[in-house]
């Protein structure tokens, strides 16, 4: 006989390929993250640049560039005391403008000093270049107003000041944010699974993907193909830590599962890629169809976080299905040390005694069906009537910002003093024929404090027009003849010469004298100071009523400005949800059918996710308004509310009915679907408390958008996990029975 020597062979798959694997995913995230960094390089905060082109307010923005230098943001300085101004309080406020005019990033020749009625305060507007850094010229400014010493209270304010504010408050986004979603992802994986490394690894598996998706959406905002704002940035961090660690909960569950089944790590591995791959896919393709729906949008804002989050979930998917499959592979069972999983084969008929608690939840369940989903249904319906009382038609610009706000605090000063547009005003473009018409209609409103025009010959770049340039003549004829009233010279004239000699000096003093309004084209831009804050609800009122109001008077007048830019957005924004949101319903939908095979099932988990929904915002309808005492919402907050809900709901609710099929068509429906429930009760719970904590993170941030979105995503999450997919879910499953499954379901050994 001839011995045999036999050789154990080296199985390249256990090795070389999770090896060659993580080799290249570290390599992307070596090139990707040096661009966490560099993320404020290609996103912008200013709100002109989300509207949608055929918005009035853009057109006019755009037309401004042949009147003036757009080029600049205008920012109010308001100077005030508890007494009236001196004339040396003015004098030192004419210095200091001469100072502050050398400050690098003032882009422009700043106004002169317009003193309010009461004489007890100053406004000055300084115009500041849009490129420039706002941190360094604010801080230039504030120096140069502290060294003049001039004895008066000084507050910065205007659109620059805001910009100011939103920079500072998303300036958390790349490191606070960023830290604290990871340090809750680790304490949350860590009391899970009772694992020190398992954490690790599905963090490293996060960090992968965002540095991957970071890279590719930096490129592409660098292109113009989209256009990227703090929001959105926020969301692209908060959403690919949330999936991509979602993902792994999901493949970790199934890979300790089969690790008790299967003597060796590959085929265990093997094994769960074959049993996630679909709802992992399936999830993240309801998640993109929804947020690529957001395609549709005419807000700029809403179309970046299609692509952008987008591309984070395709991401997240990939490291999830390849990174953390391939390392874990590498460590075998050592990953779940020191809860170690052993080879078993009776481990696979004891799910019960492995998950006692959802045992005894499918238990009930399985026993109380038709009462569980007729309760649970009756009280989310109660909660869906809270969402009448939302109020999400917009905030005030000055109420974006939680906590101080300089830009706030130096509206209200102005709003004491002057007219609340004053430094912001809303621009008419009128043609010069109709100058005349539009000034006398503008007069006559209320709302509207004074107009000038913008002008040729004159310091300030504007003349007063109309009721504006009487007054201003009148006011500066009472300081003229004042002086007269002592003057000898004037005294001993005649009544004719004395009249000479004012009009000469009051020709000689008014600073507007060589002043024309600017004709380009045929057209000529208007200045309206409303007597309203320019990002009140009345203040748009009037926008709305104006623009109403001139076109009577001729259809191609346009009105824009600050005001008229957020009046734009939020009109935009409500007809958004309108198309967006039965879009996301229908993909959602298709994605449904064809992943159930079955015409019965999507329609139920859209309705109870729709359900939970509406239950989700009449809570945050309550607590906004009678807890946090918030000021209203942005119609974005129901839009990406919706977004994240629905398809992240259905998302949970296809971890657990994929499972159902796959159990039902060996156990029938009724064993089926409690057995399901039973071995993903704990994984999908512990996958919507990351998620839900993950987006609890954007809470770091003042912003009260990302606040609010915050609240309701990770709320609805909760809601959806704990109540709707473990109880209304498996409860109506039961209840419906194997019509649920119709017409795909065709193996089931039971009739029920």
């Amino acid at each position: 006989m001839v011995k045999k020597y036999t050789t154990r062979r080296f199985d390249w798959r256990r090795t070389l390929v999770p090896l060659a694997l993580i080799v290249v995913w570290f390599a992307i995230a070596g090139v990707g993250g040096p661009y966490f960094g560099r993320i404020d390089e290609v996103s912008s905060n200013d709100l002109s640049t989300f509207l949608p082109k055929s918005a009035e307010s853009t057109a006019v923005s755009n037309e401004l560039t042949r009147f003036q230098d757009n080029r600049s943001i205008p920012t109010t300085i308001i100077f005030e005391k508890s007494d009236t101004l001196s004339q040396a309080d003015r004098q030192g406020l004419t210095d200091l403008i001469s100072k502050l005019q050398q400050v690098k990033g003032v882009n422009g020749t700043i106004s002169p000093p317009i003193i309010a009625k009461d004489g007890k305060a100053a406004l000055v507007v300084v115009p500041i270049a849009r490129d420039a850094e706002l941190k360094t010229v604010f801080g230039d400014i504030k120096s140069t107003i502290n060294q003049a010493k001039t004895g008066l209270r000084s507050y910065v304010g205007g659109p620059a000041s805001y910009s100011r504010d939103l920079q500072v408050a998303f300036s958390g986004i790349d490191g606070t944010l960023l830290l604290v979603a990871l340090a809750v992802v680790f304490i949350i994986l860590l009391i899970v699974y009772r694992s020190p490394l398992l954490p690790i690894i599905v963090l490293m598996t996060s960090m992968v993907a965002l540095s991957a998706a970071i890279y590719i959406v930096w490129h592409t905002a660098d292109a113009g193909i989209i256009t990227l704002n703090g929001q959105v940035q926020g969301i692209l961090f908060i959403l690919v830590i949330g999936a991509t660690t979602d993902y792994s909960l999901l493949y970790l569950s199934r890979l300790r599962e089969e690790l008790f089944n299967r003597k060796k790590v590959i085929e265990a591995t093997v094994a769960s890629l074959r049993g996630t791959v679909e709802p992992i896919l399936a999830t993240g393709a309801t998640v993109i169809a929804g947020l690529m729906c957001l395609l549709l949008s005419d807000l700029g804002s809403n179309k970046a976080l299609g692509p952008v989050g987008g591309i984070g979930i395709a991401v997240a998917m990939l490291a999830a299905l390849t990174f953390l499959p391939a390392a874990l592979s590498l460590f075998g069972r050592r990953a779940f040390w020191p809860r170690t999983p052993q080879y078993d084969p009776a481990h696979m008929n004891s799910y019960n005694a492995r998950h006692r608690a959802w045992a005894r939840i499918g238990t009930y369940v399985s026993s109380h069906p038709r009462k569980l989903w007729v309760v649970t249904s009756c009280c989310l319906l109660l909660a869906c009537l809270g969402f009448f009382q939302l109020r999400a038609s917009g905030v005030a610009q000055s109420d974006l910002v939680l906590g101080y706000s300089e830009a706030r605090e130096a509206q209200q000063q102005i709003d004491d003093h002057f007219a609340g547009g004053s430094g912001v005003p809303a621009y008419v473009i009128t043609p010069s024929g109709k100058l005349n018409d539009v000034v006398d209609l503008l007069d006559k409103d209320a709302s509207i404090a004074s107009v000038s025009a913008i002008a040729t010959g004159s310091p300030s770049g504007t003349v007063p027009i109309g009721n504006a340039k009487a007054e201003f003549m009148r006011t500066l004829g009472d300081g003229i003849r004042a002086k007269l009233a002592s003057d000898p010279l004037y005294l001993s004239l005649d009544e004719q010469g004395r009249g000479n000699l004012y009009r000469g000096l009051l020709l000689q003093a008014d600073p507007f004298a060589a002043a024309t309004p600017k004709i380009v084209d045929g057209d000529i831009v208007l200045q309206a100071t409303l007597t309203d804050e320019p990002d009140s609800d009345a203040a748009k009122a009037t926008i709305v009523r104006l623009r109403n109001a001139t076109k009577s008077v001729d259809s191609t007048i346009r009105i824009g400005g600050v005001t008229a830019l957020q009046l734009d957005t939020n009109t935009t924004s409500a007809r958004d949800s309108s198309i967006i949101i039965p879009a996301i319903l229908a993909a959602i939908t298709v994605i449904l059918i064809v992943l159930l095979r079955s015409l019965v099932a999507p329609f139920v988990l859209l309705l109870t996710t729709i359900i939970s929904f509406g239950s989700t915002l009449g809570i945050s309808a309550l607590l906004f308004n009678h807890v946090l005492k918030f000021p209203g919402a942005d119609p974005s907050v129901v839009l990406f509310g919706f977004v994240f809900l629905v398809a992240l709901g259905i998302d949970y609710n296809i971890f657990l009915m994929t499972r159902v099929r796959e159990e039902t068509l060996h156990h029938g429906v009724k064993k089926g679907t409690i057995k399901a429930l039973v071995v993903t009760g704990g994984v999908i719970t512990s996958a919507g408390v990351v998620l839900a904590a993950t987006f609890a993170a954007l809470g770091v941030i003042p912003i009260l958008f990302l606040a609010q979105l915050a609240f309701v995503v990770a709320f609805g999450v909760l809601l959806d996990t704990i109540v709707v997919r473990s109880l209304l879910v498996p409860a109506l499953t039961l209840e419906i029975g194997k019509i649920m499954w119709w017409p795909g379901l065709k193996k089931s050994k039971s009739p029920r």
